[in-house]
């Protein structure tokens, strides 16, 4: 992943560039290949002599991507200074050899039909929406159509000096850059290696936690506050199947649990930003109860979700779907992880020596996400995993409602700040609730929801939480069946229950995490250390993890790189290190 403050792409391990949207990472894609093959749009640099590649790595502590053959090195860059509403991409071309270069825009993922036309300094895109150029001066192109869309091919020698490719969306301007490619690269290196030096890693697994943290804080749209899930959509759980989803919008819960994993490390920005962000959202409904689990990068309601037949989709995984149609779920799980946000935060500042480290805006948001809970925490609803079936009384949301009023009344005792009558009881009796009727004696465990006997790795928070003491051997009993059941090697599955939809799915690497945590808990250190160091061989040689894995075909499935897998595994190699 490539990523600037406001923009992210996709390359693929030879250097193509397989994934880029404009002008936000939500709107249609430029370049759709991943999803569709060179005929949905790429940007290809790679030998003349066709070969693999030798390596393909990021420079440290920042979001530049280089790719090396034998003589031959293609270096890959966000700019992260440009202008409002633009989007941008330098590629650089060094070495010996002779290289191969193939634009192919594609826009609107590939219904909008577009030309090029060759200019003194490089290329423009016409027929689009909102202009584009690509800079490439000394490079001649042959231009191609296929009778719809237009390719242009170059030929070029990096022998006599750095070939330097800048493509330019949001734009027309083609003119030279008052400073040197190496300047503006040292600049936008800088924006990130700046950021994580300054970071409190954790010290197991160094280099690899600083990738996570990089890849969470690049998930970040920096000019909005908000933080997306994944960086792409329609990526399949299942090659060939239809569990297809678009991550690229913000989730209130995956975007606190983020949030919270930066502040963590010692950055408190993102987490600032991101609460000053949900108060722009709570404005635009009637009251907290309202929220929708996921909203556009700018905080707008989705469009109703959609599917881009002209794409063949990933691996033939059809359908390739935009929007996400769990924003008109019930989601009542997603209070929790807001307040325990402001209470990292808040205590954060606190250690900092901030006089007032819990603001008065952000009491108010506690307020407002225990007053949700009030009205809403006995109804059944879709749970987290966003099942599209019929709602039910899922421990996992259960759970989340007793942290949102727990961790208020710890804020309002460690604060000084007043914490209403009522939160002592309603605490105590979401516990009584979900101890009561989420244990199922037949099983021995706690189950995925109070109506069945299925169970879900979710369901482990009982003990991560706090909710139920893990000397409990209720919650020893649980973490025993999880691993039973849900466990598969390396990974976990989050549940094995039948939710509706045909096919199946990998584990997921957040599952994987929380049973690092829960064995952990239980006195099993050396199965967390064990699973922990599976969890870290999925990485690969980039450091990014996908949503899921398969543990037979030893591959990544999912939207990639996940938000959920880089926080599972921050959290696990703290945990591990304490």
């Amino acid at each position: 992943m490539l990523a600037s403050p406001n923009a992210v792409a996709l390359l693929t391990p030879d250097a193509d560039v397989t994934w880029l949207c404009h002008p936000e990472p939500d709107s249609a894609a430029v370049f759709a290949h991943l999803l569709g093959g060179d005929q949905a749009g790429h940007f290809s640099v790679g030998p003349t002599r066709a070969s693999l590649p030798l390596s393909q790595q990021y420079v440290d502590g920042t979001m530049t991507v280089q790719t090396k053959w034998s003589s031959l090195q293609v270096t890959d860059y966000l700019p992260h200074d440009i202008g409002q509403g633009q989007t941008a991409l330098t590629r650089v071309i060094t070495g010996k050899a002779t290289a191969v270069v193939t634009f192919a825009p594609r826009p609107e993922f590939g219904k909008a039909w577009a030309s090029l036309e060759p200019d003194a300094e490089g290329l423009r895109v016409l027929g689009t929406a909102d202009p584009m150029v690509l800079r490439s001066p000394g490079v001649t192109w042959n231009i191609v159509s296929d009778g719809s869309q237009q390719t242009a091919h170059a030929e070029v020698d990096p022998s006599n000096g750095p070939i330097v490719l800048e493509l330019r969306l949001g734009t027309d301007d083609l003119s030279e850059h008052t400073s040197t490619e190496l300047e503006r690269r040292r600049s936008a290196e800088a924006y990130w290696r700046d950021w994580a030096d300054g970071l409190d890693l954790p010290p197991l697994k160094r280099d690899l936690m600083k990738r996570s943290a990089l890849t969470l804080r690049g998930l970040v749209h920096a000019e909005s506050g908000s933080i997306m899930a994944a960086a792409t959509t329609s990526l399949p759980e299942d090659i060939g199947g239809v569990r297809n989803w678009d991550y690229r919008y913000c989730w209130l819960r995956d975007a606190a649990l983020s949030a919270s994993a930066l502040v963590d490390v010692g950055s408190v920005a993102e987490a600032e930003n991101y609460l000053a962000w949900i108060h722009g959202v709570l404005e635009s409904v009637s009251g907290p109860e309202r929220l929708h689990p996921l909203y556009t990068i700018w905080g707008l309601g989705l469009p109703p979700e959609a599917v881009i037949d002209e794409l063949p989709g990933y691996a033939g995984s059809r359908p390739v779907r935009v929007g996400n149609a769990a924003n008109q779920q019930v989601q009542l799980d997603v209070f929790g992880p807001i307040v325990e946000l402001v209470s990292a935060l808040a205590h954060a500042r606190k250690d900092k020596g901030v006089e007032n480290g819990l603001s008065d805006d952000d009491w108010e948001l506690v307020r407002a996400m225990v007053e949700a809970v009030e009205r809403r925490w006995f109804e059944p609803d879709h749970g987290i995993w966003e099942i599209r079936d019929n709602p039910r009384h899922h421990v996992y949301s259960k759970v989340m409602g007793w942290i949102t009023v727990d961790r208020a009344i710890g804020l309002a005792e460690t604060f000084g700040r007043t914490a209403e009558s009522s939160w002592a009881q309603l605490r105590e009796t979401i516990r009584e609730e979900v101890l009561a009727n989420g244990w199922n004696e037949e099983v021995q465990s706690f189950t995925a929801a109070y109506d069945g006997t299925d169970l879900d790795a979710a369901t482990l928070y009982i003990g991560l939480s706090g909710l139920i003491d893990p000397a409990d051997p209720r919650f020893a009993a649980t973490v025993t069946a999880t691993e039973a059941e849900l466990r598969s090697g390396s990974t976990v599955y989050r549940y094995r229950h039948d939710d509706g939809l045909p096919g199946g799915e990998g584990g997921f690497h957040l599952c994987a995490a929380w049973l690092v945590e829960a064995y952990l808990l239980v006195g099993q250190r050396e199965e967390a250390e064990a699973l922990f160091a599976q969890l870290v061989s999925a990485a690969g040689p980039t450091g990014l993890l996908s949503e899921e894995y398969d543990p037979i075909a030893e591959r990544s499935l999912g939207n990639h790189p996940q938000a959920y897998s880089h926080l599972g595994l921050l959290r696990c190699a703290r945990l591990l290190s304490a």
